[in-house]
C-alpha cells in the first residue's frame, strides 16, 4: 500500500466516523447520548449547548472527506483529523483524572478515537514529506 493511499484510507475512516459523530449530535442527540447511557433533559440551552459542537463537527468531517478527493485540501483536512483524533482522547483522560470512571461507553469511545488517533499519527507522521504541520514551502529562505 502506498502512502498516499495509507493516507486516503485514515482520512476516510476519520472524515466518516467524525462527520457521523457530528450528524448525530447535530440531529438526534437524545439517541446519539442514550447510546452512551446518558439521558439528557429537554433543556433548549442544554441541546443548543451540545447541538452547536456537533455541527463542528459535522464540518470537520465532511473536510477531512473532502481531503481525500481534493489534494489542495489534503494538509488542511490531515490537521482537522489530527486536531480532532488527539483533542477527544486527551479531553476523555482529563475527564478520567479528574471525574473518575466513566461509562463502559464513554471507555469505549476512548479506545476507538485513540485507534483513529494512532492511525493519523502513523499517516500523517512528523518529518515526513507532505506532513500536515510543516509547510508545503520547500524553497531555501531569503537571507
Amino acid at each position: 500500500m502506498t502512502r498516499s493511499l495509507f493516507q486516503k484510507i485514515t482520512l476516510g475512516i476519520a472524515g466518516a466516523t467524525t462527520l457521523a459523530i457530528g450528524l448525530c449530535i447535530l440531529v438526534i442527540p437524545h439517541q446519539f447520548y442514550a447510546s452512551y447511557g446518558i439521558v439528557l433533559a429537554d433543556d433548549a440551552s442544554l441541546l443548543s449547548e451540545l447541538r452547536a459542537p456537533g455541527a463542528g463537527l459535522a464540518v470537520l468531517g465532511a473536510l477531512m472527506l473532502w481531503g481525500i478527493w481534493n489534494s489542495a485540501m489534503r494538509q488542511v483536512a490531515q490537521v482537522a483529523a489530527l486536531t480532532v483524533y488527539i483533542a477527544f482522547p486527551a479531553g476523555r483522560l482529563v475527564g478520567l483524572l479528574v471525574d473518575g470512571m466513566p461509562s463502559g461507553g464513554i471507555l469505549g469511545a476512548l479506545a476507538f478515537e485513540a485507534g483513529i488517533a494512532v492511525l493519523c499519527l502513523l499517516a500523517f507522521r512528523l518529518g515526513s514529506r507532505a506532513s500536515p504541520l510543516q509547510g508545503a514551502d520547500t524553497r531555501a529562505p531569503v537571507a
